[in-house]
């Protein structure tokens, strides 16, 4: 993480383009440029449209006004319960364990949240877990951020034997994006933590092109799932990344075969600064039928909405079920 490359000039001399090739903003915002230096080997060198180099470079388009987008949304800040813990769904709750990531999405819908005001830097998430402790009601605690995995091994051997005291938590989720960006996080400390986690383990992953997946990603995610967590991935629907039936389907074939079941794609969740990215509705789920008609069922994710004050995601495309399946 300490090596990734923070500069744009320095990621465009890597892939040897210039900046009036790119549509690059005049200036960085405070939301600036990180991306792993084994992700930028993955992009396609001498070319401006590449899906992976259009994750993570800022461009003029951030700065584009859209009706519709905001700092917050998909309603984090109302669902706060304690610092760093949201609460939006019957019996599940999240948990901010970090701001730090190791590469900077251009859509992420939390590029703006107030990590400064939510995240204990003190690592002990005090009140968060008695929060978790007083409701009953949660079973299931998801770690989230930024990554959790940002944070060492130690630091989440603190977090989870704290969690160890909550009775009623019945199951741990995990979301993050390291072993596809940075998949020499999965070391043997880490393989280790996870092996001895009392409670069933789900470690939802985030890739949205099979570009991303090189030899190195999937030992990664293979050595998480021969760990014991079950693994998932979710995508977000990019246009100019992956709004192609094929590139999908590509996907979803590829993270099956690195023994990662292909559950959520999203629409773009509507942030400030990430509208050229939107897929509209119509075109996403033309694009899940396509997908479907080539794929057995349970390689078919479901296409999904986050909508602030819900009570669950919204569905737009059914998955994987025995009725389905062919």
């Amino acid at each position: 993480m300490a090596a990734a490359v923070t500069s744009v000039a320095e990621l465009l001399g890597l892939l040897g383009l210039r900046a009036d090739q790119v549509g690059l903003a005049p200036e960085q915002t405070g939301f600036g440029l990180r991306v792993p230096r084994g992700f930028v080997a993955r992009m396609r060198a001498g070319d401006p449209l590449d899906p992976l180099l259009a994750q993570v470079l800022p461009t003029a388009a951030e700065r584009l006004s859209a009706p519709g987008f905001s700092a917050d949304p998909v309603g984090d800040r109302a669902a706060l319960r304690a610092p760093g813990l949201l609460h939006k769904y019957h019996g599940r709750a999240l948990l901010i364990a970090t701001e730090a990531c190791a590469v900077h999405c251009r859509y992420c819908f939390r590029r703006e949240f107030p990590y400064a005001e939510q995240v204990d830097t003190a690592g002990r998430w005090s009140d968060a877990l008695a929060a978790l402790a007083a409701d009953e009601s949660i079973e299931e605690l998801i770690l989230s951020g930024g990554d959790p995995w940002s944070l060492g091994n130690g630091r989440l051997q603190q977090l989870t034997d704290a969690l160890r005291a909550i009775p009623h938590l019945r199951r741990l989720r995990i979301h993050t994006r390291q072993p596809v960006v940075l998949p020499s996080r999965v070391d043997a400390g880490l393989l280790a933590w996870l092996a001895a986690l009392p409670w069933p383990t789900v470690v939802v992953v985030h890739a949205n092109h099979p570009n991303e997946i090189d030899a190195d990603v999937a030992k990664a995610l293979l050595a998480l799932r021969a760990s014991g967590v079950t693994l998932l991935n979710q995508s977000v629907l990019l246009a100019g990344v992956n709004d192609r039936a094929e590139i999908l389907t590509e996907l979803s074939q590829t993270l099956f075969s690195a023994g990662v079941l292909p559950y959520y794609i999203h629409l773009l969740d509507r942030v400030r600064g990430a509208a050229h990215f939107e897929v509209d509705e119509a075109t996403g789920r033309a694009l899940m039928a396509q997908v479907a008609a080539s794929l057995p069922g349970y390689l078919v994710p479901r296409l999904m909405r986050d909508v602030a004050g819900q009570p669950a995601k919204v569905a737009l495309s059914g998955g994987w079920s025995p009725q389905a399946d062919r």
